[in-house]
């Protein structure tokens, strides 16, 4: 019996996924002016910040189509389980969805499960992580299930942005109401609900000030962090990342806390400087 998990590529991968032959990433894409961009291993960060900068038009996403999808559920496994970038912030998961419907419709009934995963970025790499510890338990294609989706509907995200301008202009931030004017400086401190959508947590002047809020919400928010792992992504800002992971390693203790650079769509959402971070 054998697994393997179908991840798109606005969830950011650990070496050890990468190695273990057992992680797929099925791509995004980006339209950047005239454009149009792979999420794959050809991403070039400082370009993609860069051709941004110079463009008059706001970058957007598009999702893998539901045939790449299907294409990613064949090989000799026995279990499929695929994770989503949050259904409620783009349609990624129903392509994935569809992918599995036409896949059946041509091959038969296959073990193959989608989860949505009610976030982005780091959030689906501790999806990622959290199944392949199951598999390796040795618990059934059901159990796994289970277990992450209990998983998924316990995990908190975070994020604090140089700038909200992408997310705004494509359509993300439906139903938030206070956003605060850049020209002061003040940066909103964002969270997502368990249905995925975003919600503004709070706001401070200044992005040190921001991520110290950010700290504060997570200690406060997040039971049994002794027992949890916890992600940060930092769109080209490491040092910044290291310092985040320091203040919450001063206010309470985690199982492990991992940092990642953001892949192609997280970057584009996250913008230069932007952090991430999900338990």
């Amino acid at each position: 019996m054998s697994y393997k998990v179908v991840v798109d590529s606005c969830g950011e991968l650990t070496e050890e996924m990468k190695k273990s032959g057992k992680v797929e990433s099925v791509s995004l894409s980006i339209q950047v002016g005239n454009e149009n961009i792979v999420d794959d291993d050809t991403f070039n960060q400082e370009e993609f910040l860069r051709k941004v900068a110079e463009s008059s038009d706001c970058p957007k996403s598009s999702c893998p189509s539901p045939e790449r999808y299907m294409e990613s559920y064949n090989g000799p496994v026995d279990r499929v389980y695929v994770i989503t970038l949050s259904a409620e912030l783009s349609g990624s998961y129903n392509s994935a969805v569809l992918g599995k419907t036409i896949y059946e419709e041509e091959h038969g009934e296959k073990k193959i499960h989608i989860f949505n995963s009610r976030s982005a970025s780091v959030g689906e790499t501790l999806i990622v992580q959290k199944i392949m510890e199951c598999e390796e338990k040795g618990l059934c294609f059901e159990e796994v299930i289970e277990a992450v989706d209990s998983y998924i509907q316990g995990q908190h995200t975070y994020f604090v942005l140089e700038t909200l301008e992408t997310l705004k202009k494509n359509g993300r931030l439906t139903g938030v109401k206070a956003l605060v004017a850049t020209a002061l400086n003040i940066k909103p401190v964002m969270g997502s609900t368990s249905q995925g959508t975003i919600y503004q947590l709070g706001k401070s002047r200044g992005i040190n000030k921001a991520l110290d809020k950010m700290v504060g919400y997570v200690v406060e928010q997040v039971e049994n962090t002794e027992e949890k792992v916890l992600a940060i992504a930092h769109c080209n800002c490491y040092e910044r990342a290291l310092s985040v992971k320091n203040m919450l390693e001063e206010r309470a203790s985690f199982k492990e806390i991992i940092i990642l650079g953001t892949r192609g769509i997280s970057t584009m959402y996250a913008s230069d400087g932007g952090i991430i971070v999900v338990v």
